[in-house]
C-alpha cells in the first residue's frame, strides 16, 4: 500500500522549509525572550471554545495564575458565557470572536499561547495556525481527529519548538504515577497483556432535516475545515461525537486517558498490528460498542503486549467495573481506575508492597504547560505532542480498522498500513489552511 497523501496544502502562514523556517522562527518571539518579559507577569492566553470543555480548560488555564485575554467561540450564547466566565475570575473583560481566524490576526504578537477546546474536526486547523505563528498551544484531547492531522501536528510542533500539551489531565494525578511505578517494578510480574473498560457510549449519530441554525450560532464557522452541510438539530453543542465528520466515538473521546497509562506505565511506541470487533459499520455515525485489540512490539524484545478495548458495554468476563485497567502479569493483576489500584497477586499468601516512589509530583497539567512556557520548568510538558502524538495515533487507528472492517498491520515509521488508507486523513474546505 502506498503512504497516504498529506490532503493539507501548505498554508501562507505554515513554517518554511530549510534556511527559510529557520528566520521565521529567529523573528518570532522566542520562549525565553518571552519569559524574561514575563517572569512577574500573568501569560496572555487565548481561549478557542468558550464552553463543555472549553469552559473546564479556562477554569484551569485561570486557575494556575494566567489571563485570558481574548475568546472564540461560534455560539453567541457561550462566547458570553466564557466572558462571565473570566470576568467572575476577576480578570480584564477578554476581546471577543466568533470566529478564531480574526482572534488570531488581531493578537499578532500579543499573545503567549492557545488553548484549544473545540469540536475534535477542527483542533488540527486551530493548532497548526498557533504552531506557525510561534505560539504554544494546549489541545483538548483527542489531539486532532484523524492520523495525518496528528503526525503533521507533532512535526510542526518540532519545528516550532514551543511548549505543546494535550489534555488528558488525569496524567497529572498521583493516582497515575503510583500505578505506573508498580508495574515498572514488577509487581505483578511481566505485563502480558491490558484491558481496558469504559462503559460509555457516544454512538449512532444521524442527519436529520436540513434546518436553520439557532439564531446565536455560525453554522458555518462551526463547520470550519469539515464539507459544508446544511444543519441539522443534534450535532451541536456536545453530540457531534457521534458523527465520523466530526468526532472519532466513544475511543476517540476517552482512549486517550485510558490509554495514555499504558502507553506511560509499558514505554509504549507505536502499535503494530490494529484489529476491532464490532456492529457493522455506519458511514455517518460512530458505533455504539467496539472492541479493539492493539498489539505492540517491546523495547527489548521478546513477546508482544497486547492491550484490549472495551466500550458501550462490553467487558471481559472477569471484570465487573465500569470503567478500569486490569493490567495482567506472570505474578498476578493489577486492576486500576483514575484514582485507585487494586494489586491481585496469584500467590494469596504473598503480601505485596508498594515500591518507594520514583515519580515526581505533577504541579498540575495546566501548570506544567504555563511553566514551560514562562520557561521556569526544567523538561517539557509530560503530555508534549512529541508523547500526545503516538498515543493519539494508536487511538484513531482503532476508528481506521474499524471503518475499514479488517484488522490493520501498520507500519509507523512509513505511516502505511495494510488496510483503510481512505480513513487516514479527510479533505480540508478551501478557506481553513491559514
Amino acid at each position: 500500500m502506498m503512504p497516504f497523501m498529506q490532503r493539507h496544502a501548505p498554508s501562507r502562514r505554515q513554517l518554511l522549509k530549510g534556511g527559510a523556517a529557520a528566520a521565521a522562527l529567529a523573528a518570532a518571539p522566542s520562549v525565553r525572550a518571552r519569559a524574561g518579559r514575563l517572569r512577574s507577569e500573568p501569560l496572555r492566553i487565548a481561549a478557542i471554545g468558550a464552553a463543555n470543555r472549553g469552559a473546564a480548560n479556562v477554569s484551569g488555564v485561570l486557575g494556575a495564575g494566567a489571563r485570558i485575554v481574548a475568546l472564540a467561540d461560534v455560539d453567541a450564547g457561550h462566547l458570553a458565557a466564557g466572558a462571565g466566565q473570566v470576568a467572575a475570575d476577576g480578570g480584564a473583560a477578554p476581546a471577543l470572536f466568533a470566529d478564531w481566524r480574526r482572534l488570531l490576526d488581531a493578537h499578532e504578537g500579543a499573545l503567549d499561547g492557545v488553548v484549544v477546546s473545540t469540536a475534535d474536526h477542527t483542533h488540527f486547523a486551530v493548532a497548526r495556525a498557533a504552531l506557525a505563528r510561534a505560539l504554544p498551544v494546549y489541545v483538548e484531547k483527542p489531539l486532532a481527529h484523524t492520523v495525518a492531522e496528528t503526525r503533521e501536528l507533532r512535526r510542526l510542533a518540532a519545528e516550532a519548538g514551543v511548549p505543546t500539551q494535550m489534555g488528558t489531565q488525569i496524567h497529572a494525578t498521583e493516582n497515575y504515577r503510583r500505578v505506573v511505578e508498580a508495574i515498572r517494578a514488577g509487581v505483578i510480574g511481566d505485563v502480558q497483556r491490558v484491558d481496558i473498560v469504559c462503559n460509555k457510549s457516544w454512538s449512532d449519530g444521524r442527519f436529520g432535516a436540513p434546518a436553520e441554525p439557532p439564531a446565536q450560532l455560525d453554522w458555518d464557522l462551526w463547520l470550519g475545515p469539515a464539507a459544508a452541510r446544511p444543519y441539522s438539530s443534534g450535532v451541536h453543542p456536545a453530540h457531534w461525537r457521534r458523527f465520523w465528520d466530526f468526532g472519532t466515538g466513544t475511543v476517540g473521546d476517552m482512549a486517550c486517558h485510558w490509554l495514555d497509562l499504558v502507553h506511560w506505565a509499558l514505554e509504549l511506541g507505536a502499535p503494530t498490528r490494529v484489529e476491532v470487533d464490532g456492529p457493522e459499520p455506519d458511514p455517518v455515525g460512530t458505533p455504539p460498542w467496539m472492541v479493539a485489540r492493539w498489539t505492540y512490539a517491546r523495547a527489548g524484545g521478546g513477546a508482544p503486549v497486547e492491550v484490549a478495548w472495551f466500550d458501550g458495554g462490553k467487558r471481559p468476563e472477569d471484570v465487573e467495573l465500569d470503567h478500569c485497567h486490569v493490567w495482567r502479569g506472570t505474578r498476578g493483576r493489577l486492576v486500576s481506575t483514575y484514582g485507585s489500584l487494586e494489586v491481585i497477586l496469584d500467590d494469596p499468601d504473598e503480601v505485596w508492597t508498594p515500591p518507594e516512589p520514583t515519580l515526581a509530583a505533577s504541579p498540575g497539567h495546566y501548570v506544567e504547560w504555563l511553566d514551560a512556557i514562562r520557561d521556569e520548568a526544567p523538561g517539557r510538558p509530560l503530555c508534549g505532542f512529541e508523547y500526545a502524538a503516538p498515543l493519539t495515533e494508536a487511538v484513531l487507528l482503532s476508528t481506521v480498522a474499524f471503518r475499514a472492517g479488517e484488522a490493520i498491520d501498520w507500519d509507523a515509521e512509513k505511516g502505511v498500513g495494510s488496510a483503510g488508507e481512505e480513513f487516514l486523513s479527510t479533505p480540508e474546505r478551501d478557506g481553513w489552511n491559514v
